[in-house]
């Protein structure tokens, strides 16, 4: 049910109420003008969260990627969270996992056709792409996990609330998991539920509606994690769907904020299901490695192990994996489904922003130059881009 994996620590309230003043007292400085918003000709898009872990921020990107990448010249801004690098890095055919960090790294993989780029400063990353650091002129920028980032101000801003760690339950760090208080989800345009079952029934999804208590001018959706085929990391293998698992003992290999879900949702697939979990962003150690051999050897036959594409782009990487290890190492890709036949309505709202701002971006830039004066006017040619199916 909803709220299920939210854990509150009453000893260490007094801590959250400090932190707590610390994060409003930066909210005012933004909110009365003196830590100013830079806003941009450039659509663009955020996507992220107040939580710390897992809400499933990549797959919600992607799926925005998937929309708009064949209709525009799209770029993905990201921090590249525990790279190598400093200041702005562009994916191009040379960069590694280590310049560009794992969620960008597997982005400019699974889609080559965009442009990725990585800064922890996203003024000037927005800027450099804008000013033509990827040699062609971007159309909308998708900011990945940038709601906290509050020096932008983007044309379209999703909060991604976990189904089951709701904000509206949760409290500060460091006696809950919340980065910032449930009431920062009044500054989103849409708000979206995820990790939803699938089974959930109409009565539930009106109660959550109630609690969320958004305002009239912000949109709330709600989605689920849909799995698509296992796919062998090195070389070939013999399973393709999860009804495949019926007889398989499964290590679950995941270096992810939240696992939990994954492992309820792959046990009723698989006869074992044995978990093996690192932190979030895990930069694998020979130490690692070995406890990876050990552990799978240590399983009955048949077995396999299963893991996500963000923990494949550094496995791929690293040596001292067994050859049994590798023979038997599955990806399994995530996707995203909106609920009740929402999708096209979700997608019609990223599509008309994008087809608005892009067709006269002058007038869209004009809306918010008394908020700004900072604000950046490169890029306000106007550009038709052709959505034929909207």
């Amino acid at each position: 049910m909803e709220g299920d994996l939210i854990s509150i620590n009453s000893t260490l309230r007094p801590l959250s109420w400090l932190y707590g003043i610390g994060v409003a007292f930066r909210n005012l400085l933004f909110e009365a003008g003196i830590l100013k918003s830079q806003t941009y000709a450039t659509p663009v898009i955020s996507v992220g969260n107040i939580t710390v872990g897992g809400t499933g921020k990549t797959p919600h990107v992607e799926y925005l990627i998937r929309l708009l990448k064949d209709k525009t010249n799209l770029a993905v801004l990201s921090r590249g969270y525990k790279r190598k690098s400093h200041g702005f890095v562009l994916g191009d055919a040379h960069a590694t996992i280590y310049d560009l960090g794992d969620e960008p790294f597997q982005m400019m993989q699974k889609f080559p056709g965009i442009t990725v780029a990585v800064d922890k400063k996203r003024t000037r990353g927005i800027s450099n792409l804008i000013h033509g650091a990827a040699g062609k002129e971007i159309d909308v920028i998708l900011l990945d996990d940038a709601f906290q980032h509050r020096y932008v101000k983007p044309g379209i801003n999703i909060l991604l609330v976990d189904y089951h760690r709701l904000i509206i339950y949760d409290e500060l760090l460091p006696s809950g998991r919340l980065r910032e208080p449930a009431s920062s989800k009044n500054r989103a345009d849409i708000v979206i539920v995820t990790k939803c079952p699938t089974d959930m029934k109409p009565m539930e999804f009106r109660v959550l509606t109630k609690a969320m208590a958004l305002y009239p001018y912000q949109q709330l959706y709600f989605s689920t994690h849909t799995y698509e085929q296992l796919e062998p990391l090195f070389g070939e293998g013999e399973l393709e769907k999860l009804e495949d698992l019926a007889d398989q003992h499964v290590l679950l290999l995941t270096g992810i904020g939240l696992p939990e879900q994954m492992r309820l949702d792959l046990e009723p697939y698989a006869k074992e299901i044995k978990p093996l979990a690192f932190a979030d962003h895990h930069q694998f150690k020979e130490k690692d490695i070995q406890l990876i051999n050990e552990t799978f050897s240590s399983l009955p036959s048949p077995r396999c192990i299963i893991t996500t594409e963000k923990d494949a782009v550094r496995l791929k990487t690293i040596e001292g994996l067994s050859d049994e290890v590798k023979q038997h190492l599955y990806v399994l890709p995530i996707r995203i489904k909106i609920l009740l036949d929402q999708e096209l309505s979700f997608n019609k709202y990223i599509i008309d922003y994008v087809r608005k701002n892009s067709r006269n971006s002058i007038l869209a830039q004009s809306k918010d130059d008394n908020k700004s004066q900072d604000s950046d006017h490169t890029g306000n040619r106007p550009r038709t881009i052709s959505f034929r199916n909207y």
